[in-house]
C-alpha cells in the first residue's frame, strides 16, 4: 500500500546533477518515509522550462498529461491507491501538471512543498507554465512554505480550503560524519574561508562576482577553499586569479565526509548568496560549527540566524560585506560564539527527525480522511 506519492517536477531525488534543490527532494522523501508513512517515488517526469520558451511548455505539458493519465490507470490496475499526492517544488519554471490530475481522478488529498506564486509571470513568455503552477498551488489542500517570506505570500493569497504551514529547511544529520569534539579559533594563520557554490550564469555567477570584488578590500590575510564547478566554470576561475594561490579549487564534491572536513575546518563560510531559496549549504555549515557571512536576502535568514550563528549583511553593499569578514577574521572570540551557536541551532531546530514530526502531524488528518 502506498500512502503518498512523491513527485518533485522541478528535480528527482535521483537526479544526476546534484544541487540544493535535488538535497531537499532527497530530505524530504527521507522525512516522510521516517514518518511511517509507504512513500514512493511516482514519476521522473522533469517540468523545468528555464528559458521561457511557449513550445517547449505545451510539449511538458502535453507529456505530462499522459503520464498523468498512464498513472491513473496503473493505480487503478493494481488496485494500489495512494492515500495523498505530495509535490516539491512548484512555481512558474517548474509546475505540476502530474499530480493535480491524479489528485482529482482519484479522489486524493494533494499537497505541495515549497511552492511560490509568481503574479508577473501570468503574461509573457512563461503564461503557460505560470498557469500551470497556480492551478496546482490552488488545489493543494496544504502547502508546507519553506520560507516565512513565501509562507505571507501564499498566506495572502490561499483559497479557504488550503492551509499554509511552514516548514523550515532541515539536515538529515545521520548521513554526516559525526562533528569533531573540539574546535579552535585564532589570529596567527590567515583565516581558512569556504564557498561551497554550482557555477553557472545568473544569481550564482554574479554572487561570485560580488565576492571576487569583496576579498579585495578584506585586509587581514586569508586562504578561500572553493567548493562547485558548472558551466560557468571559466568565469568563476577568471574572476579569482587574481589572488592566486590563496585560492584553492576542489570542484565538485559529493563525499560527505570531504565536505564535513572543510566545513569542520574552515573559519568562515562567505557566500553572498544573491536571491538564493535558502541555502542548504548554510545548514551544513553550520552543523559542522562554520559560521556563515552571507547578504540578508532572499530565504537566507530562514537558514542562518543573523548575529546568532552568523553575520547577514543589509542590502548588496560589498565594503559592509568585506567589513564584517574582516571583523570576524580579527575577533576568534566571535568566531568561536558563533560557532557553538551553530551547531546547537541545527541540533535544537533543524533536524530530519523534527521536521518528519512535523508533517506527520500535518498528514495524518489528511491520510486518515482519504482512506
Amino acid at each position: 500500500m502506498t500512502d503518498i506519492a512523491f513527485y518533485a517536477p522541478m528535480k528527482s531525488p535521483d537526479h544526476p546533477v546534484p544541487s540544493g534543490d535535488r538535497t531537499m527532494a532527497q530530505l524530504l522523501l527521507s522525512a516522510l518515509q521516517t514518518t511511517g508513512f509507504q512513500t514512493n517515488i511516482v514519476s521522473k517526469l522533469r517540468s523545468f522550462e528555464p528559458s521561457g520558451t511557449p513550445a517547449r511548455q505545451a510539449e511538458l505539458k502535453e507529456l505530462a498529461i499522459r503520464e498523468a493519465e498512464d498513472l491513473v490507470a496503473a493505480f487503478h490496475k493494481s488496485g494500489n491507491i495512494p492515500s495523498l499526492w505530495f509535490s516539491y517544488h512548484v512555481y512558474y519554471k517548474s509546475p505540476d501538471w502530474i499530480g493535480p490530475h491524479v489528485a482529482r481522478a482519484l479522489n486524493i488529498p494533494y499537497v505541495i512543498a515549497e511552492g511560490s506564486r509568481a503574479s508577473k509571470r501570468a503574461n509573457g513568455p512563461w503564461a503557460l507554465a505560470h498557469q500551470g503552477a497556480e492551478e496546482a498551488l490552488d488545489q493543494a489542500d496544504i502547502i508546507f512554505a519553506l520560507t516565512r517570506r513565501d509562507s505571507l505570500s501564499l498566506t495572502e493569497h490561499k483559497p479557504a480550503h488550503q492551509q499554509v504551514l511552514y516548514l523550515p529547511p532541515f539536515l538529515d544529520l545521520s548521513v554526516w560524519p559525526k562533528e569533531p569534539k573540539t574546535r579552535a579559533f585564532t589570529t596567527d594563520k590567515p583565516a581558512q574561508l569556504l564557498t561551497v557554490a554550482m557555477m553557472r550564469k545568473g544569481d550564482k555567477l554574479a554572487s561570485y562576482q560580488q565576492l571576487a570584488h569583496t576579498l579585495q578590500k578584506v585586509s587581514f590575510p586569508w586562504q578561500l577553499d572553493v567548493v562547485g564547478d558548472g558551466p560557468a566554470h571559466y568565469d568563476v576561475h577568471n574572476l579569482f586569479a587574481q589572488f592566486g594561490s590563496r585560492i584553492h579549487w576542489h570542484g565538485e564534491i559529493e563525499d560527505k565526509a570531504t565536505l564535513a572536513s572543510l566545513y569542520s575546518t574552515s573559519d568562515l563560510m562567505v557566500w553572498p548568496a544573491l536571491n538564493e531559496a535558502y541555502g542548504m549549504v548554510f545548514l551544513e555549515a553550520q552543523a559542522f560549527g562554520c559560521p556563515i557571512v552571507a547578504f540578508n536576502n532572499g530565504g537566507v535568514a530562514d537558514a542562518v540566524l543573523n548575529e546568532e550563528t552568523g553575520i547577514l549583511v543589509s542590502g548588496d553593499n560589498i565594503d559592509d560585506f568585506a567589513s564584517i569578514i574582516t571583523s570576524l577574521i580579527g575577533n576568534p572570540d566571535k568566531r568561536q560564539t558563533l560557532s557553538q551557536n551553530a551547531r546547537e541551532f541545527i541540533r535544537r531546530e533543524r533536524t530530519l527527525e523534527q521536521t518528519a514530526q512535523l508533517l506527520k502531524t500535518a498528514l495524518t488528518p489528511l491520510i486518515g480522511a482519504a482512506r
